[in-house]
Order: C-alpha cells, then structure tokens, then sequence
C-alpha cells in the first residue's frame, strides 16, 4: 500500500501501478543489501544494531514482526510502528505514538529513504531494515529479512526455533515461490485491477491456489509438512486479512477462508500461538484499508463486520502438536 512515490528524491502523489490492460503489477523492491551472521556482506548481526520500521496493517511488514516474535528478537531489534491511515505523505510516524524510538526521529517514512539515498526514485514501502551504525537502509524486501532474522540473527535469538531446517528448505523455497503472486500479491492484483477481464483472471488464480492448499492442508498440518516455515508466516499475514478485508474490500468474494475447513482451521492454529496474536491488530488492519484507498473507498466508511472468531477450537492437533 502506498499513496505515492518519490521521484530524485522529491515525494510525488502521482502513481500508477496499472498496466495498459488494467492489471495491477507490484514493482520490484530497491534496498537488498544483507545482514550476516559473520559480517561477511559489510553487515553484522549485532543486538541493537538494527532497527524495523513496520505498519501494523502491511501483509509484508506483519511478516517481519511475526518472525522477530517467533526467534525472540525483540531485545536486539527495535521496531518503529507506523500510523495506520496512509496519507498524502506516505506512511508517517505521530509524535504521540512513541514509534520512531528515537531512532531517526522522522514524521515520515519517505524521510529515511532520502536519508539513504537523496536521489532515491521509487515506492516507500514497509517493512524497511535500518542500520543504525551505518545510517542506511540495508533492506526492503520482506522475504529476505525475515530469511536473515531467522539465519543470520539465530545466534542472537532467545528462541532456538529453526523455521528454514536443512531438509526443508528447497520445500520452503518453493512453496514461498508458489503462493507469492497468486495469493499474496493476487488480492492486490484483483483489488486494484482496473478492467473487468484483469478482475477476473487475478480473482480466479487466486481460488484456484486457495483450493490446492486446501486439498494439501487436509492432509499435512503446515505447508510444508509437519514443521512450522517460513513458509506459513507469508501464508497467514494474507489469510489472517482475508475475510475482514480482501472479501469485500478488494473483491475476493468467491469464498471466505471461513468457508475452507482446513484453511481456516489452520489460521486459527496459526493465529492463536501467542508469537502470532501478539503482532496481530485487526483495527488497525482495517482503518488502514478501507481509509486509506480512496480509490476503491471513496467515502473512507469502515464496514462494521464481519464477525470471525480467531480464538475458536481448531481440529490440526490431529497431525500432532509440533
């Protein structure tokens, strides 16, 4: 999500991410550099080092603070949480939220992308790795830090999870790879289309994804077989949204993920682990949306429901509890 974009450096509210048939089309991310466990790449993992700039409501962003909660990370990597409207600005920073951490002290996120590079031409999005020693940007790309948070930071975490294990990881890879642009990005594909025939081919990709998931899921408890993944942090931040937000809001109104017995069992499963609730906010998530695309929600009316239960009993204890 973002309200604009800057050009040499200058912030501008002229975007347009759609092509000339009305597909909406993500642009590649532009910081990617890495953080190391040796400081090989010119960036250490080191505690304090490091510092997260997040919105509550971003799908990336949620992926990093998941994996932060997951790894314990929390004591070595401070976060900065945006306000939740995007503005004419961007995504900003209030004086009274205490979100900037003292960090770089910016209003604006767009702030820090000029502070790393003053001609910088591009999208200012979240979630942004900062190098406090460096005063940089090291990376923007969400599946690359949490990919660093969970290797490279693993001496530095108080939890010993392993969520990219030896033998898994070409099936992590993969599977990250297979629901990346029919599912995570797909609802922005469909929400954001502007042509009937770009709707329509972005909607149906998207269930036809979410029905081979299905099928996979009712046999196996995670994505990738009996272990929690990387994998299942980018799956959630999506189906975590779907209901209360892509349904209506951007079209994805073929079935609920309530309507999946083994999609929705398996965000439950996913949801009710306290490294997951805790960095989950569906207010924030859905002021954010339906207040700040005025382009589909012109009268910024934030709907009432649905009512879900994310706290209801789950049936995945039946693969076993790992």
């Amino acid at each position: 999500m973002a309200s604009g974009m800057l050009i040499k450096g200058q912030w501008t509210k002229n975007r347009n991410d759609q092509d000339q048939n009305g597909k909406f089309h993500v642009k590649p991310t532009t910081f990617r550099d890495r953080v190391t466990s040796d400081g090989s790449s010119g960036f250490r993992a080191e505690a304090g080092r490091y510092h997260l700039y997040v919105s509550l409501a971003c799908p990336w962003a949620h992926r990093t603070l998941i994996m932060r909660e997951l790894k314990g990370l929390n004591h070595a990597i401070s976060v900065s949480i945006a306000d939740p409207i995007l503005g004419d600005k961007g995504w900003s920073f209030s004086e009274t939220s205490d979100s900037s951490n003292g960090v770089n002290h910016a209003q604006y996120l767009q702030e820090i992308y000029v502070k790393t590079d003053s001609q910088f031409t591009g999208r200012v999005t979240v979630p942004v790795l900062w190098d406090k020693q460096k005063q940089t940007i090291v990376n923007n790309e969400s599946r690359e830090i949490i990919r660093m948070l969970d290797v490279e930071f693993a001496e530095l975490a108080t939890q010993k999870r392993d969520l990219y294990p030896h033998e898994l990881q070409q099936k992590v890879d993969d599977a990250i790879d297979a629901i990346y642009l029919p599912i995570n990005v797909g609802v922005y594909r469909a929400g954001f289309a502007t042509s009937q025939a770009a709707y329509e081919e972005a909607v149906t990709e998207l269930f036809q994804h979410l029905d081979r998931w299905e099928t996979l899921l009712s046999k196996q408890r995670y994505l990738c077989g009996d272990r929690l993944t990387e994998a299942d942090i980018c799956m959630f931040a999506t189906l975590y949204r779907f209901d209360t937000v892509y349904y209506g809001h951007f079209k994805c109104n073929l079935r609920r993920i309530l309507d999946y017995p083994n999609l929705w069992n398996y965000l439950k499963d996913l949801y009710q682990r306290p490294e997951f609730k805790v960095t989950c906010n569906l207010k924030d998530t859905k002021h954010s949306y339906y207040m700040s695309m005025t382009e589909i929600n012109p009268n910024r009316i934030v709907p009432k429901g649905p009512i879900i239960d994310l706290d209801e009993g789950h049936d995945r204890d039946r693969f076993g509890n790992i």
